[in-house]
């Protein structure tokens, strides 16, 4: 008797052919598996909710530390770890400019007064940050001998104009910036990103987008180990740099609100030069950080700090915290038909109760030091809130005792006849889009220094045990490792198909809590009682799902893509597992940014997939656990660069359509393909710039063998930069005595797996013989 065995899966009826009545149900050792849902979708829910679950961990983790640290010898020495970790992961690792200066923008008709009253003149000018990158904004100069220095930050939607008196958009009341200087503070406000997208994307080549301007300097940044909050941080810096150089002796304090309430309290916990800052619209819980806009994402923030733990690096030195309402932000700009791409993300303001959680848990970390942790209520019954009277007061009280806040000056006229907040923007977002994309040429120099010339050896052994550090370093610092479980595998499958020569089973693992492993095994029909065949993994990209990798139907778009490559390796005899990774579905791309505060990755959990299906699959009496390998194209190619990178216990890897200068395409603007462009936000890694690149990734896998498939139309790269890349990991083999161990096959076509050399060189590394022809 023979019967049609029907699998429902992700919304499709899949048939599985006709099946003889023998046919085994499921695999040896696993238990049946039932259940007909959406195993992909189930697997991305299931990841949220374990990330969910960190997330709350982290915290309860982050302030036990604290909590120990209280009013103990050793919270000195925590406050200076954490400033270095908070500093690196800001991208704060470029040196500023010295000496520092304030370069007033004058010319032969304009002597650079913007505006002036009876308490203060007001002056345009710029400054040096870094080589190439000079910040604009406004110097408000008291008549008479200044008190204190100021840093006044805006939030970023507006201009150092509108905070002076010199733009609308800001009550005269609120202006504190003006108020400040007129209350004899010397008040230097920056000119910060915005949020508009005028200049997102390079018009030259055609590639626009709806990115706010914070973000598309984050999209360059993020790779290349910089930040636009890191970037800002070191603008104040060097202002203060510059006006300390001509007033010593003076405190000084930091004042912002919104994104510049953010950039202050950075800056504040970094520097001890300021004496006192003031944040107002911007404290409260971080947990919700992955639902803000993606230019607030820092890799690893929330095991560093919260809120509560960056107030305890400015403390003992005076943190007014005003609780205003921030910006109201609820996405980027609309898309439009030629510019698109922007990340969603919002900023709310935090509820009462939310805000109160967090305040307490300052205090109760401040211990002794919480009287200079001060909380003032917004300015009662007007919009906006921030910067109200006491506020200022308070302010100029810890910083300049005695100076009392005068009522608000006469207004102020704008002296200037062709002055353009527009244009000025765009000067900055050009400085320092120049900037990163210089960083880009240089960071292989670095990446040389700090890996290749360190690792001057020239046998296998001797690499393998060289590679170990960095190793372990790629693996918890770049890409992030989750806490490894000893839960039973708890293995279930059940049959999908049998055709002439091969099976096929559907087959899942337990790998975390709310966390599995899915994928399909595919036996040929001729293994023989107590034979151990070599594996390979073959792993399917973008928006796909096992399925797509054993669809032999030739009209499919997957048939086009994958050439049924996992059929084609069962039929050469080998047995292969064909895994689900979870970058699929409308909800994926948000599990990175739940992962990135944690100092985690979407990849950190494929790697631990990856890691329980070696185990399982290693268990198989069938299975030689010494020669498995990998071969993934797309996203599965980049899956290749990275856990074998992580895991030793793939012999032999195959990347496929997906090796790349990967620096280069994650933050171009000179090239249409570059993921700065498009939605892929997800896809950097945070400082690969200065760490591995995939040349980096490859040496991690050497001496194993590692071989590169390129279609020479394969748009996700272009053939001069892949082989650019490549020639160091050619060279590496050479160097290494090996060079049979590594290739690279160009094809004619695009891109999709191609199959001819690939099949051959797993063969050749896990000792399978090629069929005969």
């Amino acid at each position: 008797m023979r019967r049609t065995l029907a699998i429902p899966f992700c919304g499709f009826l899949v048939l599985a052919g006709f099946l003889p009545a023998a046919a085994p149900l499921n695999v040896s050792g696993t238990e049946p598996l039932s259940g007909t849902g959406d195993l992909s979708a189930a697997m991305v829910a299931g990841l949220h909710r374990r990330l969910d679950t960190l997330i709350q961990e982290v915290v309860t983790e982050r302030s036990a530390l604290w909590d120990n640290k209280a009013n103990s010898p050793e919270r000195a020495e925590l406050i200076t770890r954490t400033r270095a970790t908070l500093a690196r992961i800001t991208g704060i690792i470029h040196p500023r400019v010295s000496p520092a200066g304030l370069e007033l923008l004058a010319s032969p008709t304009f002597d650079g007064t913007a505006a002036e009253s009876d308490k203060l003149r007001v002056l345009e000018l710029r400054w040096t940050v870094v080589d190439g990158v000079r910040a604009e904004g406004l110097l408000l100069q008291p008549k008479g001998t200044p008190r204190a220095v100021v840093l006044a930050l805006p939030d970023a939607d507006q201009t150092p104009e509108m905070i002076s008196g010199l733009a609308p958009g800001v009550p005269p009341e609120r202006q504190y910036a003006r108020r400040l200087a007129e209350a004899g503070c010397l008040v230097l406000v920056p000119t910060l990103l915005d949020r508009s997208d005028a200049e997102s994307g390079n018009a030259a080549i055609g590639r626009l987008t709806n990115q706010p301007h914070r973000e598309w300097i984050y999209r360059q940044a993020f790779a290349l180990g910089r930040h636009p909050l890191g970037l800002e941080v070191q603008t104040v810096q060097a202002g203060l740099d510059a006006l300390l150089a001509t007033h010593r002796g003076l405190r000084a304090g930091i004042a912002g609100w919104g994104e510049g309430a953010l950039v202050a309290f950075l800056a504040g916990a970094l520097d001890e030069r300021f004496a006192v800052t003031a944040v107002s619209g911007h404290f409260g819980p971080r947990e919700g950080l992955f639902a803000e806009p993606i230019y607030r994402n820092v890799f690893g923030l929330l095991r560093t700090v919260g809120d509560a733990e960056l107030a305890q690096l400015v403390l003992p030195r005076t943190v007014i915290v005003e609780p205003a309402a921030a910006p109201a932000i609820d996405g980027p700009p609309s898309p439009r038909p030629n510019a698109a791409g922007a990340a969603p993300g919002a900023i709310r303001t935090p509820l009462p109760a939310e805000f109160e959680l967090e305040i307490r848990r300052a205090r109760r970390l401040a211990g002794a030091e919480a009287g200079n942790l001060i909380v003032i209520p917004p300015a009662p019954g007007v919009s906006p809130d921030f910067f109200s009277e006491e506020t200022l007061r308070t302010l100029l009280d810890r910083l300049a005792p005695g100076a009392s806040l005068p009522s608000v000056g006469v207004a102020l006229a704008d002296l200037r006849t062709d002055h353009s907040p527009v244009r000025r923007q765009a000067r900055l977002v050009r400085a320092w889009e120049s900037f990163l994309q210089g960083q880009i040429a240089a960071s292989r120099a670095t990446r040389d220094d700090r890996f290749w010339k360190p690792t001057p050896v020239n046998t296998p052994e001797a690499w393998t045990e060289a590679m170990r550090p960095h190793r372990e370093r790629f693996a918890t610092e770049t890409i992030g490792r989750v806490a490894p479980t000893v839960a039973p595998l708890n293995p279930r499958s059940r049959l999908l198909a049998e055709k002439p020569g091969w099976t096929a089973h559907e087959v899942v693992l337990d790998v975390a809590p709310d966390v599995f492993a899915w994928g399909y095994l595919l036996q040929p029909a001729d293994l023989r009682p107590g034979e151990r065949r070599p594996v390979v993994v073959a792993q399917h990209g973008l928006e796909g799902v096992p399925a797509e990798v054993i669809d032999e139907d030739t009209t499919t778009r997957a048939f086009s893509t994958y050439k049924a490559f996992a059929v084609r390796l069962v039929e050469r005899g080998f047995i292969v597992f064909a895994p689900h990774n979870p970058y699929r579905g409308p909800d994926f791309r948000q599990l990175q940014r739940k992962a990135h505060p944690l100092g985690l990755s979407l990849f950190s959990f494929i790697t631990a997939q990856h890691e329980r299906i070696l185990d399982w699959l290693g268990g198989l009496p069938q299975v030689d656990r010494d020669r498995i390998g990998f071969y993934g194209l797309s996203y599965g190619g980049s899956t290749a660069m990275r856990v074998p990178a992580s895991i030793t216990r793939y012999a032999a890897v195959v990347c496929s359509g997906n090796f790349n200068e990967w620096v280069w395409k994650l933050s171009t603007t000179s090239w249409p393909g570059s993921y700065v462009f498009t939605r892929e936000y997800e896809m950097p890694e945070f400082d690969l710039a200065g760490t591995f690149n995939h040349a980096e990734m490859a040496a991690l896998i050497a001496p194993r063998p590692f071989m590169v498939e390129r279609g020479h139309a394969d748009g996700v790269g272009i053939d001069e930069w892949v082989s650019f890349e490549y020639a160091k990991v050619r060279r590496l083999y050479d160097r290494l005595g090996i060079p049979d161990r590594t290739q690279i096959e160009y094809f004619n076509g695009p891109h999709t797996i191609h199959g001819v050399g690939t099949y051959s060189f797993l063969h050749r590394h896990l000792a399978w013989p090629e069929p005969k022809r």
